[in-house]
């Protein structure tokens, strides 16, 4: 929005400061650097180690060796496991500098994390950027007093007028550069800057195709190209079959799937016609290697299987309940997608899939839990409802704090009953987390929307899928 006046009917008129979106992007580089400036200067075999990974097998392709056989130097010893697709994207990196990588990945990570942060709160964003209430006997933000002319007490011009105004054009980028800089410090956030992931990359993708009002690009491709790069994105493919087809069903999700289906399967196909040998490798041998993802058991993988494997119960026990439990939490949670989805509530059902992305998969690290920015746009709302805003400030602190490591450090103590119990509780706090949310967004916050009477959850439900 580019207003600078109000009309009396409120709509905005004129145009916001050219210094304004600097302002904003001012905020964000100050308060980002320290966290940047950290990892990107740590030693080198430390540094960005999964963007080495993503690198090295761009360069594997253009050497045309076996981009499944190769491991980084020592001490990471970290194989390649995406698909071969994103070998084929990651050509350009592997012509990089490896110092001009390392810049260009991390700057993309802002970028993608501020589309998020966009779209996450757009409700929140669109009710700062519009007019505030006036005082008793003042015209709204700009607008000259009904009784009164320019100067006149209460009017929009004179110096206390030009200040609210500016104030009031300034809000929006300003409140997105606060959100931005709040999500920046999340854990899964930290550690897309601390390893060079690719999450926060697939998030917007994802999240961009299902809230973009009028893309560009065929709805439903952005969600294939992600789904191709990291399989994960795949429940996205659920979400619009279940949305797309029964009752009540859209026709604009079934048209999506559609796309998303074609694009994930041509970019699958795809290798097989210029690496043959490594698409082979990788859909036949690699793909059924869990262990090439690192240790399953390791306290960073926060799915479900990851916190049953921490059980340390027969294999095949392990298995049942995690059959069982992928097959109970995905029906809730797919169902209450759904469910907010039809009741107009796209940002929720987004968020929900995107817990789905972690809790289902076999091995799910921290820096997934990225979804945890959409999470919190779901629960904040437009920031109306403040039980909404402190259950969004309480959950934002629970992500940024360190908490499974307390959990390692608790159990590393052996106090007899606590370190094992309590330490293997909060050494799984994030994925225990990830399932108190999707109850949180599936049934608490259709309540507490319906208690404080909000009309919707900030997003039309024509405009969002």
């Amino acid at each position: 929005m580019t207003s600078g006046e109000v009309t009396m009917e409120g709509r905005p008129a004129g145009r916001r400061p050219a210094w304004a979106w600097p302002l904003a992007s001012l905020i964000v580089v100050a308060a980002a650097a320290p966290l940047v400036l950290h990892w990107l200067g740590n030693v080198d075999d430390q540094r960005l180690v999964d963007l080495d990974v993503y690198r090295t097998g761009g360069e594997m392709v253009l050497s045309g060796r076996p981009v499944y056989d190769f491991i980084t130097p020592a001490p990471q010893l970290l194989p390649f496991t995406y698909p071969p697709i994103a070998a084929l994207l990651a050509m350009p990196l592997a012509v990089m500098s490896w110092p001009a990588a390392q810049w260009v990945w991390t700057a993309g990570i802002f970028v993608t994390l501020a589309i998020t942060v966009g779209y996450g709160f757009r409700a929140l964003l669109a009710r700062a950027d519009r007019p505030a209430a006036a005082p008793d006997g003042a015209a709204p933000d700009g607008a000259e007093a009904a009784t009164g002319g320019p100067g006149a007490p209460g009017s929009g011009t004179g110096a206390a007028g030009r200040l609210r105004r500016v104030s009031r054009q300034v809000r929006m980028p300003v409140a997105f550069a606060f959100l931005t800089v709040m999500c920046t410090y999340l854990m899964p956030i930290r550690d897309q800057v601390r390893f060079g992931q690719v999450d926060i990359l697939l998030v917007a993708l994802c999240l961009a195709d299902c809230a973009a009002r009028r893309p560009v690009w065929p709805r439903g491709m952005l969600i294939g190209l992600a789904t191709a790069v990291k399989l994960t994105p795949g429940v996205f493919l659920i979400y619009l079959l279940v949305t797309g087809f029964g009752p009540g069903a859209r026709e604009e999700q079934r048209r999506t799937f559609f796309m998303a289906v074609f694009t994930a399967t041509l970019l699958t196909l795809l290798p097989f016609l210029v690496i043959p040998a490594d698409a082979a490798d990788f859909w036949f041998r690699a793909l059924l290697d869990p262990e090439r993802l690192g240790a399953n058991a390791a306290t960073t993988n926060q799915s479900m299987r990851g916190m049953l494997i921490r059980l340390y119960m027969p294999d095949a026990l392990t298995g049942l309940v995690w059959v069982a439990l992928v097959a109970v939490v995905g029906w809730y949670g797919f169902r209450h997608a759904r469910r907010a989805l039809l009741g107009g509530d796209g940002t929720t059902a987004v968020a929900l899939v995107g817990l789905m992305a972690v809790l289902l998969s076999p091995v799910a690290w921290i820096h997934h839990l990225a979804w945890a920015v959409v999470v919190l746009g779901a629960i904040a709302g437009d920031g109306r409802d403040p039980v909404r805003v402190r259950v969004a400030a309480g959950v934002w602190l629970y992500y940024v704090l360190p908490i499974p490591w307390w959990g390692v450090a608790i159990k590393a103590a052996e106090v007899p009953v606590v370190s094992p119990v309590l330490g293997k509780v909060v050494q799984n706090a994030f994925g225990l987390g990830a399932l108190g949310l999707v109850w949180l967004l599936g049934v608490w916050l259709p309540r507490r929307r319906e208690a404080f009477r909000e009309p919707g959850a900030g997003l039309p439900r024509a405009e969002v899928s």
